[in-house]
């Protein structure tokens, strides 16, 4: 793609048509669908503690340059972005450790802990790395929810999900990538343990009032996910929408978010990551390439075979999809795409702008 080219209308119009009839098979009441989405398991596993809100149909944007290309849908409707929410909690560490809350990302977790989540002679090795892979074989209860209900959990193009919640010996802390909610949920604690303020505060004072992001968003808990700090009881929210909660939030605020990492965390002549982070999101987990800081990459063109092996995303079920190219200076926003179609619109659109 050159970025200074006009892109086809024509190519581009069909694109756009394209994600409108490629929309997501999930139901548009997504508490329904919630609970019946990981029907294999116990009902106490499944259980919803979050809020959630019915979904809106196929909407998407796309930055070039920073300047608005186009727009499809409702760009600024509020939805759950779900595991697209994993990526903020990337942000919220890099600022934690440019805060010197934390020392370094090879720290073991307990040093920070408030209680005694990382107490057993297994889970003692976590570090915070481990946690942003995805490696840390964290094993344990969080909110009702066990470590249990992601192990041999899959994702990603022509992933086997059948044996998700089906036991699986644990390794060492780092030695194997698994997808989950619960661990990712444990290093939200973990933050809001070191911040010692809800994370949602912390989000806004330090990333989306600066970028200048909208005040529709929101992050939810669940209902039973409270810590209690300084005798103030906060809720930790989680990582994703799996059981209800995470983010809400629109487009338009997404593709903000996205450019600030592209921008390598700069915004308007201020630093709002610190020095390096943005890039160190990418580091690629060593058991699991595709895979950054919570940032999924395109390495060998694994996650999306049509878009550049330089890009990266942000991605939540449904579809829910941020895509950044730095070298082809373009932020792509695309919403409740059917999974087996992302790949397809991600081509349509490259074709589109040349």
């Amino acid at each position: 793609m050159d970025a200074r080219r006009s892109p086809d209308p024509e190519r581009l119009a069909g694109a756009l048509a394209f994600a409108a009839e490629a929309e997501t098979p999930w139901s548009r009441n997504l508490d329904r669908g919630l609970a019946t989405d990981t029907r294999a398991h116990e009902p106490r596993w499944n259980e919803v503690l979050g809020p959630t809100r019915a979904r809106g149909g196929p909407s998407g944007l796309i930055l070039r340059g920073g300047e608005r290309l186009v727009q499809w849908g409702e760009p600024d409707r509020v939805d759950m972005a779900f595991s697209v929410t994993k990526s903020f909690l990337a942000l919220l560490t890099g600022i934690a450790l440019g805060d010197g809350l934390i020392g370094s990302l090879d720290d073991p977790m307990r040093e920070y802990a408030l209680d005694d989540g990382f107490d057993s002679p297994h889970n003692r090795a976590v570090t915070w790395r481990h946690m942003l892979w995805q490696t840390s074989e964290w094993e344990g209860t969080l909110w009702g929810k066990p470590d249990l209900v992601d192990r041999n959990r899959q994702v990603g193009p022509g992933a086997d999900n059948g044996r998700k919640g089906e036991h699986r010996d644990l390794g060492v802390a780092g030695s194997f990538y698994e997808y989950n909610d619960v661990r990712v949920n444990r290093l939200s604690l973990s933050l809001l343990q070191v911040f010692r303020r809800a994370l949602p505060e912390v989000l806004a004072e330090r990333i989306m009032g600066p970028i200048g992001a909208s005040a529709s968003w929101a992050w939810h808990a669940y209902r039973n996910a409270w810590f209690e700090i300084d005798g103030r009881p906060l809720p930790s929210v989680p990582g994703g929408g799996h059981w209800g909660g995470g983010l809400f939030i629109s487009c338009e605020d997404l593709a903000r978010v996205g450019r600030l990492v592209q921008l390598g965390g700069g915004w308007e002549g201020r630093e709002i990551l610190p020095s390096g982070w943005a890039a160190a999101l990418r580091e690629p987990c060593p058991v699991r390439p595709d895979y950054g800081f919570l940032f999924w990459l395109n390495r060998g063109r694994r996650a999306y075979p049509s878009a550049p092996a330089s890009s990266y995303f942000m991605v939540g079920a449904g579809s829910n999809v941020v895509w950044i190219d730095d070298d082809l200076d373009v932020v792509v926003v695309m919403r409740w795409v059917a999974s087996d179609r992302v790949d397809a619109l991600v081509g349509k659109l490259l074709a589109a702008l040349g």
